[in-house]
């Protein structure tokens, strides 16, 4: 399936060819620590366990934490 993905933090998007089938997997192959961001799509939060779709448009939002 083809996903487009927007990185906020490294400020880029990319369109890729994934194979897998949840966020979790999407998070795997990207390299990507799953406590560092929040997965969105359609403006809605995604838990690790939802499936993507062919044609997703899928946003990383940073997690801030602090004081």
């Amino acid at each position: 399936m083809e996903l487009t993905v927007h990185n906020e933090r490294e400020h880029s998007t990319t369109t890729f060819l994934f194979s897998g089938k949840t966020v979790q997997d999407l998070l795997l192959q990207q390299k990507i620590n799953a406590e560092t961001v929040l997965v969105v799509r359609n403006n809605e939060v995604l838990p690790e366990t939802e499936e993507v779709h062919d044609k997703d448009h899928i946003t990383f939002l940073s997690v801030i934490s602090g004081g």
